[in-house]
């Protein structure tokens, strides 16, 4: 068990802003640790547990960050050997935590759409088969695990390897991608920030808006509206299409993961996306 006064992330920001004080936050993640420094700053130290998330999320700040600046978190502090990450604070509130329903909702999906669009135009590159390619044999061993598990009935099966056939066999537009974007990610406050970065890279445009579909947008299409507004435009009929076949992804990990972590909450979700597959 690790103690405060060993912790590698309260070691980290001592190290590199002097005297902090502890915000504890029930809304974190164990992982990662708020802090305030003598002037009143915020900043919040993450620990990885994984290298390559470490690795990811470093080089997507210290690359990618740079065509969403003031918009995302500045890296102020690190440490390779522990896997440790010092960020500023990014102004606002979570998404996650404004009303359902509320102006302000619609409004984080607007801007949400917004930066994400920014995103994807500085770094799209169009219609190259390797990415789905690459999806429909991730698709294929996800398969595989539930198969094993006992997760999936043959005809659950069948739909998925089809799923993964379409992937297989469409060109898409890549782009680097979030791939976690979604409200409990976003900051809401005079400036839209985003945070989280540790699943970014390149990978087909359209899935940076699987997550969304699947988790809010089918129970609040409102939502749906205002983000593809601030993006520029909805996706198109064959975009519609391939977003289907993300959504197979998305079901059978959740089925996968729900099973391996005893997360009823997830393999419910996984269940919900699978019958809805056509």
């Amino acid at each position: 068990m690790i103690t405060l006064s060993d912790d590698p992330r309260l070691n980290l920001a001592r190290g590199a802003l002097g005297s902090v004080r502890i915000v504890h936050d029930p809304t974190l993640p164990p992982r990662v640790l708020r802090v305030v420094d003598a002037e009143g700053n915020e900043f919040f130290a993450k620990h990885h547990s994984e290298r390559d998330r470490y690795i990811r999320e470093l080089h997507a700040y210290l690359t990618w960050g740079a065509n969403l600046i003031g918009h995302v978190p500045r890296v102020v502090g690190r440490q390779d050997r522990t896997c440790t990450l010092l960020l500023t604070a990014v102004p606002g509130v979570r998404v996650d935590s404004v009303a359902p329903g509320s102006p302000e909702e619609e409004q984080a999906h607007y801007e949400a759409g917004r930066v994400l669009g920014k995103l994807h135009h500085a770094t799209s590159v169009a219609r190259t088969g390797a990415v789905g390619t690459e999806l429909a044999q991730r698709l294929r061993n996800w398969t595989a695990r539930a198969n094993r598990a006992g997760l999936i009935s043959t005809v659950e099966r069948d739909r998925l390897s089809h799923h993964a056939d379409v992937l297989a066999n469409t060109l898409m537009d890549s782009a680097v991608c979030h791939l976690d974007y979604q409200p409990r990610n976003w900051i809401l406050g005079d400036v839209f920030g985003l945070c989280d970065f540790e699943h970014m890279r390149r990978d087909a445009r359209i899935r940076d808006f699987a997550r969304l579909e699947f988790r809010r947008w089918q129970a609040a299409p409102n939502l749906r509206t205002a983000f593809f507004a601030g993006y520029g435009r909805p996706p198109n009929d064959t975009e519609q299409r391939l977003l289907e076949s993300f959504g197979a992804i998305e079901a059978v990990t959740a089925l996968v993961r729900g099973h391996e972590q005893d997360d009823l909450a997830l393999t419910t979700h996984g269940r919900t996306v699978l019958a809805r597959l056509p």
